[in-house]
């Protein structure tokens, strides 16, 4: 009862209040069984997906494991076509599958996935050839190579090198920002040619630190969005890292909603300053929409919503909730977003990817 009141008060405050009125619930439409997967093939957790030039998809999934339960190699990308035909696996066996994160498409259709268990990011063409590597995975002959450790404060950042990355996103120029997410707590930029030319960032809560960087995007305007989950919050910055603005999305959920799996998150009566990665508004995936009237779409692990953003971190509208139904989420680790009213969500929990469709007749409700 005390964390609801709690969300009440949340409710009634001038803010909270203005932007839970302003930002309604969407409607929207999934396609039913949409990713057609040959007979002998299957998806795990689908950690990633992305759209290219052409409507293809690709869906980076933990499957294709082998060996044990623990420290199995969880790392596959699938290519489908605009209808959800399968086409091919791009990369089979490639050295630095270890497991899966996130896979984005550049303006040029070349193909990015990032591993967080190799620690390595990868640039393929749109052939599925390799185009750059970053990173290095430790060798399996060392006496290192195990899991990193998160020691308090975490040990010194190398250049050059990542611990644990999740995503990747490129400037107008096709220099490259990597989050170097769970580790390091950082943003990377390398030259569009590979040269590392800077990071910014460290462990804490304070502007321009981060708690957990899981997702990136970048504007039109070369504004560099970083998903900072821990601290339930988004931070943008220009391309040097210098801090502009930031934003939260404080919608309370209802009374009645419930996580996809596990307890509920701890602490609901204080997550608005303490934050939490499984707390409501708490940002696990963003994507950002072509212009030239751009928006964001960003999803959180509980109550399991989608939500519409503008760029200035207005909430327009959100959808969906925990579940496993369709038009139901478990877990939503990446979104595609090749425009305003379609979108493609990779699901951890479901093991699937669903194609939606936002009703379009709410745009003028929203703005």
């Amino acid at each position: 009862m005390k964390r609801w009141l709690a969300g009440l008060c949340v409710l009634i405050s001038p803010s909270a209040y203005a932007q839970s009125t302003s930002a309604p619930e969407l409607q929207f439409e999934s396609v039913p069984s949409f990713i057609k997967l040959p007979p002998d093939m299957y998806l795990g957790e689908a950690s990633g997906v992305a759209v290219n030039s052409k409507g293809n998809i690709y869906v980076y999934s933990r499957g294709g494991t082998v060996a044990n339960a623990y420290g199995a190699t969880a790392s596959q990308i699938l290519e489908f076509d605009r209808d959800g035909g399968f086409i091919r696996e791009v990369g089979k066996n490639l050295y630095a599958w270890a497991f899966a994160h996130t896979v984005r498409i550049d303006k040029d259709d070349n193909i990015w996935a990032t591993d967080k268990g190799s620690d390595m990011i990868v640039k393929m063409s749109p052939a599925g050839r390799v185009m750059m590597v970053f990173g290095r995975k430790s060798e399996a002959s060392d006496a290192e190579a195990h899991p990193h450790e998160r020691p308090n404060p975490p040990l010194p950042a190398v250049n050059g090198r990542f611990r644990q990355p999740t995503d990747v996103a490129w400037d107008r120029a096709g220099n490259a920002y990597i989050s170097d997410g769970y580790i390091n707590s950082r943003v990377a930029k390398v030259s569009k040619d590979g040269d590392w030319l800077k990071s910014w960032g460290s462990k804490g809560k304070a502007e321009g630190q981060f708690d957990t960087l899981h997702s990136i995007a970048s504007d039109n305007n070369d504004n560099i969005y970083v998903a900072d989950r821990g601290n339930r919050r988004v931070q943008v910055f220009d391309t040097e890292g210098t801090f502009k603005y930031k934003f939260s999305i404080d919608i309370p959920p209802p009374p009645e909603a419930k996580p996809a799996i596990g307890n509920m998150p701890p602490n609901m009566d204080t997550y608005l300053t303490t934050g939490g990665t499984q707390h409501p508004g708490a940002p696990w995936a963003i994507c950002i929409t072509p212009g030239p009237n751009q928006v964001a779409y960003i999803s959180d692990a509980f109550p399991g919503r989608i939500y519409k953003v503008a760029l200035d971190g207005k909430v327009l509208g959100w959808f969906g909730r925990s579940g496993k139904q369709l038009k139901q989420f478990g877990w939503v680790h990446q979104i595609a977003c090749p425009s305003e009213n379609e979108i493609y969500v990779a699901e951890i929990l479901n093991w699937r990817v669903q194609k939606l469709m936002i009703r379009p007749d709410q745009r003028a409700e929203q703005r």
